[in-house]
């Protein structure tokens, strides 16, 4: 699975400005109504906000992934901001994070699910990749180096 096929153009935000987790949250669900219309804003920031509660999505070295499984979801959705400074997430080991890689997936398909995780911690394990996606200073430029890589 390539990490493009999860994520297109109008999800790729990068030098994004937030000081909270939860206003980054509200934002990843405003982009992801915006590609899944028949899902309201507010449905997408519950998931999200119910699945951090269960623990932070913050999985380290500045990276967190938040996200959720929902019913009226055909196939995942990926999002990606890169913050312009890095904010306190809870993360796993106690550092702000600044790459985001949210993803809706279909509800009831674990398998979809996990395979899409296992994509995107792969991915964001290449420590030159996550270093590309933070030099991106344009939207358009993370998209080109999120499609180069994948």
């Amino acid at each position: 699975m390539k990490l493009s096929s999860l994520i297109c153009q109008d999800c790729s935000k990068a030098a994004v400005l937030f000081n909270s987790k939860k206003r980054i949250i509200e934002f990843i669900s405003q982009l992801a109504h915006e590609q899944l219309p028949q899902l309201s804003q507010q449905e997408i920031l519950n998931a999200l906000l119910s699945r951090e509660k269960l623990g932070s999505t913050g999985i380290g070295r500045g990276i967190a992934i938040p996200h959720g499984r929902m019913s009226g979801v055909e196939n995942p959705l990926a999002i990606i901001l890169v913050s312009e400074s890095a904010i306190d997430f809870d993360a796993i080991d106690n550092r702000p994070v600044d790459i985001f890689v949210a993803l809706i997936v279909p509800d009831g398909d674990s398998q979809l699910h996990l395979k899409t995780l296992a994509t995107i911690a792969d991915k964001l394990n290449d420590k030159d990749f996550c270093k590309q996606l933070r030099s991106a200073k344009t939207d358009q430029d993370l998209y080109h180096v999120i499609a180069a890589q994948s």
